[in-house]
């Protein structure tokens, strides 16, 4: 362990990262540089650096990271519709990567030897991590606590922060969620506790950013979206940075009960694992998105689309942002979105996001060819015929040879 003389640690200033940077300086014998995001988790993020030099931290780095977040990682996966195993919103996975290329970074302008962080042995974190800090600095050395230490409850974590005199705010302590939470602008995640067991329903009180669909207004909220090349670029007409237009839409779809989210979902690491998600703003644009490009993707692109999707998501889910298969999905979706431009009218009311409206300079929806009405000759219904002939053509071939179909 010598050899390690410089670590960069992912700290949020709780239980956790405050006995692993204790632990670091003890089992190490090392100089902890603490690294602390904010990502829009709804939580003040400076009084980490009162308790990072409480432990004799020299280095701390605490940096609002909400703009790029959102601009250069939520929005180009929304791009995509990117949805995981057809229901989660990928609010965890987004972040991973860019926490890990600051690690890198500061690891880099520090002149550190190693990165550390906090997730633990189980979970797809671990993985999320070090995956890009490899494929940002290939002979970094990572350290894990959670795969060395035997401190593997909250009992033994607050003895050693007894033994080592580490200060607790015993207040909030008490008060502690019984839930393992994460949360950026994207959504808030709630794993352990009752939610160990798929049966048990959740909580009300549990929730935290969105009323219950039952207790949502009884008038529903419209509201304007406008796209620029496939991202949300002003709301109700007023031009939006893009991590104010999340922050707006997680308000109003909250307000409105929209974006909870019940799953067992299957971790990269090979457990199945039960958790609930809080995803209102990103709810509404992934509707909002399909929305657009319903009017403005020609068919066979918006198809592609579609099937590259899953495995988009499975890609992120998994760790990889910063692959060369990521990249190439990346440039392929972003391709499409050139003409995915206009706006999406989207009606909010209790719990649900449903389309009100959509229009386009550059939609591909033409109406005197898909009138009911009289099309004036712009839509030759006669043409129809052999174009189902041709298309039949294999399945009479196979009937008339006595296949049987079905």
């Amino acid at each position: 362990m010598s050899d390690v003389k410089k670590v960069v640690l992912a700290y949020s200033g709780g239980l956790d990262t405050s006995v692993i940077v204790k632990w670091l300086q003890e089992e190490y014998d090392c100089e902890v540089v603490t690294f602390t995001a904010d990502i829009g988790q709804g939580e003040e993020v400076e009084p980490a650096r009162a308790k990072a030099e409480a432990l004799g931290v020299k280095e701390i780095y605490i940096e609002d990271l909400r703009e790029e977040f959102v601009r250069d990682y939520v929005y180009p996966m929304f791009r995509a519709n990117t949805i995981y195993e057809g229901e989660y919103l990928l609010g965890t996975s987004i972040a991973r990567p860019l926490i890990a290329k600051r690690l890198i970074e500061i690891a880099n302008q520090t002149g550190a030897d190693a990165i550390s962080h906090g997730a633990t042995g189980k979970g797809n974190d671990q993985v999320r991590f070090e995956l890009g800090a490899y494929a940002l600095k290939p002979g970094v050395k990572v350290i894990a606590p959670w795969r060395e230490w035997d401190l593997n409850s909250r009992e033994k974590l607050m003895a050693y922060c007894e033994q080592h005199d580490i200060p607790v705010d015993f207040s909030s302590q008490q008060k502690k969620s019984p839930y393992s939470m994460d949360a950026n602008l994207l959504h808030i995640s709630y794993e352990g506790g009752n939610l160990e067991d798929p049966w048990i329903e959740a909580e009300e009180d549990m929730w935290r950013w969105s009323v219950s669909p039952e207790e949502a207004p009884d008038k529903p909220t419209y509201v304007e979206l406008t796209f620029d090349k496939g991202d949300i670029v002003a709301i109700d007409g007023v031009p939006m940075r893009p991590h104010d237009v999340l922050s707006k839409l997680n308000q109003m779809g909250g307000d409105n009960g929209i974006g909870r989210l019940d799953i067992v979902e299957n971790r990269y690491v090979g457990m199945k694992s039960r958790g609930c998600y809080e995803t209102p703003g990103g709810t509404i644009m992934l509707k909002a998105h399909r929305a657009i490009e319903s009017l403005t993707l020609d068919r066979e692109e918006a198809h592609l689309k579609d099937e590259l999707m899953p495995k988009y998501a499975e890609v992120i889910y998994n760790g990889y942002w910063w692959s060369p298969e990521r990249r190439a999905l990346q440039a392929a979706i972003d391709e499409t979105q050139t003409n995915v431009s206009g706006v999406v009218r989207v009606k909010l009311y209790k719990g649900s996001a449903t389309v009100a409206g959509r229009k386009s300079d550059a939609s591909l929806f033409d109406e005197s060819i898909a009138t009911f009405e009289d099309d004036a000759g712009a839509y030759d219904q006669k043409d129809a015929e052999g174009f189902i002939k041709l298309n039949a053509l294999r399945l009479r071939i196979a009937a008339g040879k006595g296949r049987q179909q079905g």
